[in-house]
């Protein structure tokens, strides 16, 4: 009966990624962030290939110069090609985002499972520094973290990622908490199954919708906090193109070159609004109270 309950367990994985993604694929909203986070991503991969301007050149003779067939997104006030620079802080942006993200799973998670699996003092003290991380706001956490670490996109990476480690804590810990007096768990359990087995081959496995969730939809906020701390001066240096650093620039231009900020803040609107897209069409793919 137990090695029953166990092989029910693992059989319903694939069963659930099937009707997942199922569910994603009739979900339009969900498949036109999936084409928008594809475009951004393909636009990193492919950025030398895309421009034949160098994004840190700058001409003087071609200072603030209107879009045109020469500069399609026109040129910046040191005369360097807006596109080749939207282009290249595509990159940016994008490991920013993903690395930041991956960086509090790494952090989060594991305080997650350790809390919500053993409980005890280890929950206890655990819980009570997420709750401490938690009263201070994501953004400010993260740009004091920045300003403590210095200047550059590692330093912000590491900051964003610390400053969102907490809700990767909580929800594991959540997730944890409702799965681990499963009948399959238990029953691993009672055959011996060690508690680092239990947790990598049986918890970890069935909380990772969540997760999956929860980092697409961060990597939008991460976007976003990474623009701001390029906006502030604590994100990645000039003369590197960041679309946080442009629109940092692009303020003290806004009558003059009102096309150094449209572009930029328009990247940053559509990448943010597909990963938003894309976590909202995962979770209603991946939730099972959803119905097919």
């Amino acid at each position: 009966m137990s090695t029953q309950a166990v092989n029910a367990g693992l059989g319903a994985l694939p069963r659930r990624q099937s009707r997942s993604w199922g569910k994603f694929k009739r979900n339009r909203s969900a498949m036109l962030g999936a084409v928008i986070v594809s475009f951004f991503v393909l636009v990193a991969v492919c950025a030398p290939l895309l421009t034949a301007y160098d994004p840190v050149q700058v001409s003087f003779s071609a200072i603030r110069k209107v879009p045109s067939a020469a500069h399609w997104f026109g040129t910046d006030e040191l005369g360097r090609d807006i596109f080749s620079r939207m282009v290249f802080g595509t990159r940016a942006s994008l490991m920013a985002g993903m690395s930041s993200v991956l960086i509090a799973l790494v952090v989060g998670v594991p305080f997650g499972l350790l809390a919500g699996y053993f409980g005890g003092w280890a929950d206890g003290c655990i819980s009570r520094v997420t709750e401490a991380l938690f009263s201070i706001p994501f953004l400010i956490l993260a740009i004091a973290l920045a300003a403590f670490l210095g200047p550059s996109l590692i330093n912000a990476m590491i900051a964003i990622g610390v400053s969102a480690a907490p809700l990767f804590i909580r929800l594991t810990r959540g997730q944890v908490l409702s799965i681990k007096n499963e009948d399959y768990v238990q029953s691993t359990r009672s055959l011996g199954a060690s508690n680092t087995r239990i947790v990598v081959h049986h918890i970890l496995p069935n909380i990772m919708p969540a997760l999956i969730v929860q980092a697409t939809i961060l990597i939008a906020s991460a976007i976003i906090a990474e623009a701001s701390l390029s906006f502030l001066g604590l994100g990645l240096q000039p003369p590197n193109p960041s679309w946080g650093s442009m629109l940092n620039t692009a303020k003290n231009f806004m009558t003059q070159a009102p096309w150094m900020s449209v572009f930029p803040g328009s990247a940053i609107f559509m990448v943010v609004f597909g990963f938003n897209l894309l976590g909202d069409g995962l979770r209603d793919a991946l939730d099972p109270r959803q119905d097919s």
